[in-house]
């Protein structure tokens, strides 16, 4: 009776440990989805937010996926990613609180974070637009400044060697169980059938 029960708990185990493990699995490939697969495929650069100025929206840590887009399909109220001086690296992610139009027709885009007093100093020209957010992921932008910085020269191997071996130890286990259960069956049927 007790070998019953030690079997239905082992199963119990088995098959939690299963739905966990697709679980993880589940999300890990969708954070996949989300992070690399739709950026790649749709052009768009993911970035992470390192300052609080965007804040409640996107605190820091947050990855935001911004998508091209043309200065003239800007609106009032995107969150906009531009260069801070054009032409250099250095971005930030404001929210448009205006578009001017000059006589000679050309657009400006006066910016703010959402949780600064004031407006930026300086208008956004055409020539520095990045794109707008499109989506964003929260607390994984740390993982992507990790993996992308200057720690990835020791990151990707180690979480490749940190995958081999668990594949290692689930392909061992499994043999391990699979023989336990040969033995058992064995046992089980030599006792039936003594010879």
């Amino acid at each position: 009776m007790s070998g019953r029960r030690n079997a239905k708990a082992r199963g119990l185990m088995y098959y939690l440990g299963l739905g966990v493990s697709a679980g993880v699995l589940a999300i890990v490939v969708l954070v996949g989805v989300l992070v690399i697969a739709i950026p790649v495929f749709s052009g768009s650069t993911p970035m992470t937010v390192l300052t609080s100025s965007m804040e409640p929206t996107y605190p820091p840590g947050t990855l935001i996926i911004v998508k091209p887009i043309e200065p003239e399909a800007v609106r009032i109220g995107d969150a906009l990613t531009y260069q801070i001086e054009s032409g250099k690296p250095a971005v930030v992610t404001h929210r448009v609180t205006q578009v001017q139009n000059s006589t000679s027709g050309e657009l400006a885009f006066i910016t703010k974070g959402d949780n600064n007093s004031q407006a930026d100093e300086l208008p956004v020209r055409p020539v520095q637009i990045k794109g707008t957010v499109w989506y964003s992921i929260p607390w994984i932008g740390y993982v992507n400044n990790i993996i992308n910085g200057d720690a990835r020269s020791w990151i990707v191997p180690l979480i490749a060697t940190l995958l081999l071996l668990y594949a290692g130890y689930a392909f061992a286990s499994g043999i391990v169980t699979t023989a336990r259960k040969r033995r058992r069956a064995r046992e089980r049927e030599e006792a039936a059938f003594p010879s």
